[in-house]
């Protein structure tokens, strides 16, 4: 199902991603969660003492799936074919899709579209338990880390078109604080274990020094 379309009176595009209750992953979504309440995003990223880093990761790539899916969800009313025609993060930066299965050569659509596709082809391999195991003793694939990867670099091109082509319906909406503080947590939790590439960060590459200094 195409995320857009969906009732928009709830304000997420795609149905929230759910992690089982009483599975270990909901233990450490809470676990997440109760650190994140500390304030030290810092403390709040790193992996839990005696933790599998590869589930570690699934669980918070699930939950920043989640996070952009609502803030995007607040804004799409103002990001369509007109006003975005292309997926860009300010004028120097434009992303074309490919999937590598679907749409094997890179197409120029708009940022609606493009976002469309981006969040879809992320649920697809969240509900894919294949690659993200939810059963207790399901091995994690050998491949998870690069998927992991791939996934959060796309969806760091969501918070790059927000910050760059929406920020001031962001502002209008009161949503700053809950944008800051979201992208602060993904930027903290990418850095942390060395997930996206320093290039591919460029599009926000000030927003994610000031977000750092502030932290020291």
């Amino acid at each position: 199902m195409s995320f857009l379309f969906g009732n928009r009176s709830n304000r997420t595009f795609k149905p929230k991603k759910n992690i089982p209750e009483g599975s270990h992953q909901y233990e450490l979504l809470k676990h997440a969660e109760a650190t994140l309440g500390s304030g030290n995003l810092r403390q709040a990223v790193m992996l839990p003492e005696g933790e599998d880093l590869n589930e570690w990761i699934a669980v918070n790539t699930v939950d920043f799936f989640n996070q952009i899916n609502m803030l995007y969800g607040t804004i799409t009313e103002f990001c369509t074919e007109q006003s975005c025609p292309v997926m860009s993060a300010g004028p120097r930066y434009e992303y074309h899709w490919a999937d590598g299965t679907n749409i094997k050569k890179p197409i120029k659509c708009s940022a609606p579209k493009y976002i469309d596709y981006l969040m879809t082809w992320v649920q697809d391999q969240l509900d894919d338990e294949t690659l993200f195991p939810s059963k207790i003793g399901v091995p994690f694939p050998k491949n998870f880390m690069s998927v992991a990867k791939t996934i959060l670099k796309r969806l760091f091109r969501v918070y790059a078109h927000i910050y760059h082509q929406h920020f001031d319906s962001v502002m209008q909406l009161q949503e700053e604080a809950h944008l800051n503080t979201s992208f602060k947590h993904f930027i903290f939790f990418v850095q942390e274990f060395n997930l996206i590439d320093r290039k591919e960060l460029a599009p926000l590459q000030d927003l994610i020094e000031k977000l750092g200094s502030k932290d020291r």
